[in-house]
């Protein structure tokens, strides 16, 4: 996985160099033991090995994933009870049965599951989850969209480390570009977040 934060750090050191700063050292074995049992499922050995590097990001505005923050650990942990709490207090029921979203094939149908692991925050609500529990057309670990007030879940790839081989990719094939206020940005959308 060293070789993908290599090459993030090489396009960042080009185009946007105060991007580094904001990178957290590497995670700790314990905060990764502590996700897992917190969640009671296994982290795909792609993304403990990438963390190992980087745990994420500060808590800043600028997003390293098209205007998103990269979670740091405890940020996941964070995200994960805010949503955990939400399921808990029933929010996510109504008439008491279940509010169903609209999910790729693939993806189970709930509104929240809690083996889906945000690893990404547009600081709104929505994110960029590891589903832990997919559907049994899914795959164990994929990359899943999670929006808090749409119903749609889609899969973007099915492994962490490919998510991040194909983002990476995107990178260096000049797809995204960097927007001081927002971090790295699609450049389609770029005028949405334009300084």
């Amino acid at each position: 996985m060293q070789q993908y934060w290599i090459r993030w750090e090489s396009w960042m050191k080009q185009h946007a160099p105060k991007l580094l700063n904001i990178l957290n050292p590497g995670v700790t074995f314990e905060a990764i033991e502590s996700l897992e049992k917190l969640t009671g499922a296994a982290m795909p050995v792609s993304f403990k090995a990438f963390y190992a590097i980087h745990n994420g990001q500060h808590r800043v505005k600028t997003g390293l994933v098209d205007a998103d923050q990269l979670l740091g650990v405890e940020d996941i942990i964070t995200q994960w009870h805010h949503w955990k709490d939400l399921l808990d207090a029933g929010t996510f029921t109504y008439n008491d049965e279940p509010i169903m979203s609209a999910p790729d094939t693939g993806i189970k149908n709930d509104w929240w599951n809690p083996l889906w692991i945000p690893i990404t925050s547009d600081g709104y609500g929505n994110h960029l989850c590891i589903d832990l529990d997919p559907a049994p057309e899914g795959r164990y670990g994929q990359i899943i969209t999670l929006w808090h007030d749409d119903g749609h879940r889609q899969i973007l790839a099915n492994s962490f480390e490919e998510w991040l081989r194909n983002y990476i990719i995107a990178l260096e094939k000049g797809e995204y570009v960097f927007v001081k206020k927002w971090g790295i940005v699609h450049k389609d959308t770029f005028l949405n977040y334009n300084d």
